[in-house]
């Protein structure tokens, strides 16, 4: 079993920024890949961010520029950098984190972008 646990949602104005980190532990051994979904109320969980073990990054088009997500080769940690956030911030962010055979989410964490 792996633990996924997102840390660093908040509050910030528009325009603001907001780093999340995610931590897995547990038999870690496997993982491939580490990403962000976000998801609003009623809607599906959207990819915003991905960092495979192999150092491939992909994002969204609605965040490039704005969003950088950095990890491990070992799949032990991700960090999400979150500049100009818009009032559309979707406020429920997820850490995803799959092995081969099976995937893994946190509890998600939130975020309010208000003034």
């Amino acid at each position: 079993q792996v633990q996924v646990k997102e840390s660093g949602g908040g509050s910030v104005q528009p325009g603001g920024s907001l780093r999340l980190s995610c931590e897995t532990s547990g038999n870690t051994f496997g993982l491939h890949k580490m990403s962000w979904y976000r998801q609003a109320p009623g809607k599906q969980r959207d990819l915003v961010a991905s960092y495979s073990a192999t150092g491939e990054i992909d994002y969204s088009e609605s965040v490039k520029g704005r969003f950088t997500i950095l990890s491990d080769k070992n799949m032990w940690w991700a960090t999400l950098q979150m500049n100009n956030l818009g009032p559309d911030a979707t406020p429920f962010y997820y850490c995803h984190a799959p092995s081969w055979s099976s995937e893994y989410w946190g509890q998600g964490t939130q975020v309010t972008v208000s003034s």
